[in-house]
């Protein structure tokens, strides 16, 4: 049975790493994300009867692992990272070959509730409808009509944050 987790994990670590990348703020908390999907995902796994595809299986316990640590985090106090000015430290995570159209769409996912931005992802994963509303829980008539909103709603975001560069 272990054998057969682990397996399972390294086909598909690529959703567990989106997820995290996704709720995850610095790369302590995508760190901290990541071992507690596994840890979930370990949890549930004898009770797993293959009645979906594994995939769909563990973005559905990624997904509400994320969502729930998310809550649990914005309970308690905030916290402040250091930044790099701080330090002195050149930022190493910058990426600036990354173009401002790809930039502009991930601030604007950031403005995003955490159920819209489980849906955006998936969407972006190129999952089927059905496949999405098996994930997320809802109807696949409701995973059109809250794609199509979240894509207003991202369109709004992006032509305000262009409106206010200027």
């Amino acid at each position: 049975m272990e054998q057969v987790f682990i397996e399972m994990i390294n086909k598909h670590r690529g959703i567990i790493y989106k997820v995290c990348n996704l709720y995850g703020l610095s790369r302590e908390d995508k760190n901290d994300l990541f071992q507690e999907v596994v840890l979930q995902l370990w949890r549930a796994f004898p009770s797993f009867r293959e009645e979906s595809k594994q995939s769909t299986w563990m973005y559905r316990i990624a997904l509400n692992t994320a969502i729930t640590n998310f809550r649990k985090e914005s309970k308690r106090p905030e916290r402040r990272e250091i930044s790099a000015d701080e330090f002195q430290i050149p930022d190493l995570g910058a990426y600036p070959e990354e173009d401002e159209q790809m930039f502009m769409l991930k601030q604007a996912i950031e403005a995003l509730t955490e159920v819209e931005k489980a849906i955006i992802l998936l969407y972006l994963e190129e999952k089927s409808y059905e496949e999405i509303s098996e994930i997320i829980g809802i109807s696949k008539t409701n995973v059109g009509v809250r794609i199509n909103r979240i894509k207003v709603k991202l369109e709004k975001i992006i032509k305000t944050d262009r409106y206010e560069l200027r």
